[in-house]
């Protein structure tokens, strides 16, 4: 299978490249390309303008005894698209540009008309100076003149900048002060350091509302209890000692004891502000809290009797 693209040849030992048939043709030969027209032109035979970039299929042939420095000169022949009319121009590789020879005029071109125009004159002068040496010493005399006094305008502008400047001595030293400096930085830092709180706790984040605690007492409850003089008397303990049914009860059941008894010499109930203290008064009653204890004590010998009473039978 041979390669899809060929690089390597084979040359046979008897190729001879003079016995190759070549096609004989003649030396100016004319080739048909596809071009736009390179300007606006009219024909002169019908009057159509034909305006710059329309497509033709144009006939190319070379100039004889004609090229700007080795480079060749083209020529092309296009036809009207309205009168069929033969129009030819050339290329013109020293100005860049094409030039018509016969079947249209050029349209007016102000452009190209003043740059030509400066072009002419630049020239005019380059040659002046260079065949007249006096023509020449008279243009650098002129152009040392103009450099003297744009130099002098220029002197003045400084001259006057300088009197009209005023210095600012306040501005000047607070720019070199390093207290008002690190002033100014430890601020630009707080101000960057609140920016960073807000954007991280949002734009309530920093903000707390402290709400005040109010303590609401019962005055009219703590008042009545005060003013009675002599304490609630407790209520009385009953015991009823229960024997066991049967003698594998280990656990026998004991009375119950009123919580409320036992607990009211402990209880002590909050004073309102500004009232009187009230005295303890004596009494002839028992105190609670020992008759707590005796009804304590009396349990206590009930469950000792009964266990007697369960090991005699």
């Amino acid at each position: 299978m041979s390669e899809r693209k060929v690089l390597n040849k084979y040359y046979p030992p008897d190729f001879d490249p003079s016995k190759i048939p070549r096609m004989k043709l003649p030396r100016n030969r004319q080739y048909t390309v596809r071009l736009m027209a390179p300007f606006n032109m009219r024909c002169v035979t019908c009057g159509e303008y034909i305006y710059k970039g329309k497509k033709f299929n144009a006939r190319k042939e070379d100039v004889e005894g004609q090229d700007y420095l080795g480079i060749r000169i083209y020529r092309f022949y296009i036809k009207c698209t309205r009168c069929l009319q033969e129009i030819s121009f050339k290329t013109d590789p020293q100005n860049t540009d094409y030039e018509i020879e016969a079947g249209a005029t050029r349209n007016f071109m102000a452009l190209k008309l003043a740059e030509e125009q400066a072009q002419r004159e630049e020239d005019e002068r380059k040659e002046d100076e260079a065949t007249n040496p006096m023509k020449l010493l008279e243009n650098r005399t002129k152009q040392s003149k103009q450099e003297l006094e744009l130099l002098e305008s220029l002197e003045e502008l400084k001259d006057l900048n300088r009197r009209q400047r005023t210095v600012d001595y306040d501005t000047m030293l607070s720019k070199y002060d390093g207290e008002d400096a690190r002033r100014k930085l430890e601020k630009m830092q707080e101000e960057e350091d609140e920016k960073f709180v807000k954007s991280v706790f949002g734009p309530g984040g920093s903000k707390r509302r402290v709400i005040k605690e109010e303590i609401i007492e019962d005055v009219d409850e703590a008042t009545s209890v005060v003013q009675t003089s002599k304490p609630s008397k407790p209520p009385a303990i009953a015991v009823t000692p229960v024997k066991p049914s049967n003698s594998s009860d280990k656990y026998p059941s004991v009375g119950v004891i009123a919580k409320r008894g036992a607990l009211a010499g402990l209880v002590r109930v909050k004073q309102a502000p500004g009232l009187d203290t009230v005295k303890n008064i004596p009494s002839d009653e028992p105190d609670p809290a020992q008759a707590g204890k005796s009804a304590v004590m009396s349990s206590g010998l009930a469950m000792l009797g009964s266990y007697s009473d369960s090991d005699g039978d």
